[in-house]
């Protein structure tokens, strides 16, 4: 268990540096720069150079590149170039947002899809197809909408027909209602995609354990099917589950960029796209080098789980 860890974890960084390499080199092939997005149109000539000169964008770009390597190995993320602030506090900010979202998104998911699949898996097995093709139908349609579409349906429907939850307003943490209000809709608008995905990998994997010889064992002991299904049949197709569970995490951190930019949420994404729009490539490349190395380390931890539920996983 230790040298399968170490070796994943020795991917991980090697994952992490080539992100890190590519993203610098690929913002800095984007037209514009930093000085120019904050100077506008009032700064031209030597004054816009000294302004570069100033943020540190006239230097070689391999100096400039050694120089955020280092400050990434000393865990010093620097400032944001257009405003000044401290990039860790702005993400010691945001952060905990979008995460939150994310966890409540994984729990509704799983809560839903996974009881679901196993009985659209179970009805399959017994040849009652037509719940199990309205349930496949339904899930295969959810996952085709894309999340800005979804997000605006939603936004038009529960917030301004209904007017059950907010649209915008400020998300804190000290109002737990208030905030569970106001993180409600993104939740909703990221588990339609999530669900139908969990439902339709959960579906697949309990319909290939259903065949097998210990559950029909299990059924001539006399115990119900519920039991066979969701204590034997479940718990041996986990492996898929706990796959597409770690993906799915893992990639909701992108999918919250678009609906925390639609319902105005001060997450990562939010964050994101401000960098992104100012052309600030210290804020950008922090935040994109944190989402990597998010991802890298929730696949560790899924490997590290298909470890303990089955000893044979090989890396």
């Amino acid at each position: 268990m230790l040298a399968y860890s170490l070796k994943r974890l020795l991917q991980l960084v090697v994952s992490t540096f080539g992100v890190v390499t590519l993203v610098f080199f690929t913002l800095r092939l984007i037209p514009g720069d930093a000085a120019a997005a904050l100077a506008g149109d009032t700064i031209t000539g030597e004054a816009l150079e000294r302004l570069r000169e100033q943020m540190g964008l006239n230097k070689p770009i391999l100096a400039q590149y050694l120089t955020y390597l280092w400050d990434l190995v000393t865990l010093r993320f620097g400032e944001t170039i257009t405003t000044g602030l401290p990039i860790s506090g702005l993400l010691s900010q945001a952060f905990p947002i979008t995460l939150s979202i994310a966890l409540a998104t994984i729990t509704l998911s799983l809560i839903i899809a996974v009881p679901l699949g196993a009985m659209a898996a179970f009805m399959a097995h017994k040849g009652r197809k037509t719940l199990d093709n309205l349930i496949t139908t339904a899930a295969m349609l959810a996952d085709l909408m894309p999340s800005f579409w979804t997000g605006l349906v939603f936004l038009l429907f529960f917030s301004l027909m209904l007017g059950l939850f907010p649209a915008s307003g400020m998300v804190s943490f000290d109002d737990p209602v208030t905030f569970l209000k106001r993180i409600a809709l993104p939740v909703m608008v990221l588990s339609v995609t999530q669900i139908a995905t969990m439902a339709r990998i959960t579906r697949t994997a309990v319909l290939e354990v259903l065949s097998e010889d210990y559950i029909r064992t299990a059924r001539s002991l006399g115990w119900s099917e519920v039991r066979v299904l969701f204590r034997h049949a479940l718990k041996n197709a986990a492996l898929p589950i706990v796959t597409i569970v770690g993906l799915s995490f893992g990639s909701l951190l992108n999918g919250t960029v678009i609906v925390e930019f639609i319902f105005t949420i001060p997450g990562l994404g939010s964050l994101l796209v401000n960098g992104i729009n100012s052309r600030d490539y210290q804020l950008v490349q922090t935040l994109i080098v944190f989402y990597a190395l998010f991802f890298v380390s929730v696949n560790l931890v899924t490997d590290l789980i298909y470890k303990q539920i089955d000893p044979r996983v090989q890396l």
